[in-house]
C-alpha cells in the first residue's frame, strides 16, 4: 500500500522538533517502522524475515511501515511491487532518520512501536517475544533485543548514556578491554544472558510502548542521523519509563550499511548529532570539556591520516575526504 508523505507538523507547535504521537485506540499489537536509504537488497531480506516472523506472531496482529528517504536504487519500487502488505511512504527527499520514522509512527495504530534498521533480519520469534516482554512488564517503557552479526558473533546492543570517557575513547582508541568496558558505556557480555535495565539499546532494534511515546513525544527531528534513540530513551527514563534489554528476541544486524556508503558525511553527521545531544541534556561544563576532547581527537586523526596516506594505506582521495570530515568536526561550535 502506497501512502503519501504526510507531515507530522500538525502534531506540534511551530518551532518544535518533537511531534506528539496522536492518541488512538490501538488495533494491532505491533507497529514496525523501517527507514530505508539505498539498501534495496538488505531491505528485501529484512522484510522477508519479518513476513515469516509476523506470521508466527499471528496474522493480522501487526502493521509494517517502510519510509524510503528518496533512495536512488529503486528501494521504494521494490517494496511496492514485492511487498504489497507493507505501508509505503516514498519521500521525494532525504528527510533524515528521525523525521522519516515520525512520518510512519504518527500513523500507526498499535500498542507497541518497533523501530528496525533495514540491515537487520529478525529471528522468527523475535517480534512476538518483544511484545510478550512488554506485556509481562507493564512499567517498562522501551526495550531492545539481542543483536548478533551476520555470522552469529556477539554484538554490543545496549549502552549507557555518553560520558567524557566515551567521548575520549571514540577518538583515542586504547586497549580493547577498555573499549569494551563499563568505562566506555558497554555492558559485560555475561549480562546479555538475562534482562536488565540499560541506558538505551542500539536503534537498530528498539520497541517502545505506545503509552510511553504518547507521554514523551516522538523522535526529535533536530537529529538528522544518529543519537535520536539516545534522546528518546533519555526522555523516557526522565518521564519515569525505564528502558530494558531482553535476551529473548534475537536480531541479526549487519551494522551501518546506509551510513557506510558515505563514511565522511556520516562521521560529520554523528558529531553534529552528539553536539546537539550534549547541549540538550548535559551541563555547559560537560559540553565545553567534550569539545576540547573532540578537537584534540580531530587533530590526532588528521596526523594519523597524513601517516596512513604516506604509507600508502589511504588513497589521496580517501585522505582528502577524511581530512574534510575532521576539519568540519573541529569547526563545529563546541
Amino acid at each position: 500500500m502506497i501512502r503519501s508523505s504526510p507531515s507530522t507538523s500538525e502534531a506540534r507547535q511551530p518551532g518544535e522538533t518533537v511531534p506528539r504521537l496522536p492518541p488512538v485506540e490501538p488495533v494491532y499489537d505491533l507497529g514496525v517502522v523501517i527507514v530505508s536509504f539505498n539498501t534495496r537488497a538488505l531491505l528485501a531480506d529484512c522484510l522477508r524475515s519479518l513476513a515469516v516472523a509476523l506470521q508466527t506472531h499471528g496474522p493480522g496482529a501487526s502493521e509494517v511501515w517502510v519510509v524510503d528517504n528518496a533512495s536512488p536504487d529503486g528501494s521504494a519500487a521494490l517494496v511496492a511491487q514485492e511487498f504489497p502488505w507493507v505501508h509505503l511512504i516514498a519521500n521525494q527527499e532525504n528527510r533524515g532518520f528521525a523525521a522519516a520514522c515520525n512520518q510512519a509512527l504518527g500513523q500507526t495504530r498499535s500498542r507497541y512501536l518497533l523501530l528496525l534498521n533495514p540491515d537487520t533480519r529478525v529471528m522468527p520469534d523475535a517480534p512476538a517475544n518483544l511484545v510478550r516482554f512488554l506485556d509481562e512488564h507493564p512499567w517498562i517503557g522501551a526495550a531492545g533485543g539481542r543483536l548478533v552479526y551476520g555470522d552469529g558473533r556477539f554484538q554490543h546492543s545496549c549502552f549507557d548514556f555518553p560520558t567524557l570517557w566515551q567521548v575520549f575513547f571514540d577518538l583515542f582508541p586504547l586497549h580493547p578491554r577498555l573499549l569494551n568496558s563499563r568505562l566506555n558505556g558497554r555492558y559485560p557480555p555475561a549480562s546479555y544472558a538475562y534482562p536488565h535495565p540499560i541506558g538505551h539499546p542500539l536503534g537498530a532494534c528498539l520497541i517502545v510502548r505506545r503509552r510511553a511515546a504518547e507521554a514523551v513525544g516522538l523522535l526529535d527531528e533536530g537529529f538528522f542521523l544518529y543519537c535520536e534513540e539516545l534522546d528518546w530513551c533519555l526522555r523516557l527514563w526522565r518521564a519515569g519509563w525505564p528502558v530494558y534489554y531482553t535476551p529473548t528476541a534475537t536480531v541479526v544486524h549487519l551494522e551501518g550499511q546506509s551510513s557506510r556508503q558515505v563514511r565522511a558525511a556520516a562521521l560529520l553527521a554523528l558529531y553534529q548529532s552528539r553536539l546537539r545531544f550534549f547541549r540538550k541534556h548535559y551541563s555547559p561544563l560537560f559540553c565545553w570539556l567534550a569539545g576540547r576532547i573532540v578537537r584534540a581527537g580531530c587533530w590526532w586523526a588528521l596526523r594519523q591520516t597524513d601517516r596512513l596516506e604516506r604509507a600508502g594505506r589511504l588513497s589521496p582521495a580517501e585522505a582528502a575526504e577524511r581530512r574534510r570530515a575532521y576539519q568540519a568536526i573541529r569547526a563545529l561550535p563546541w
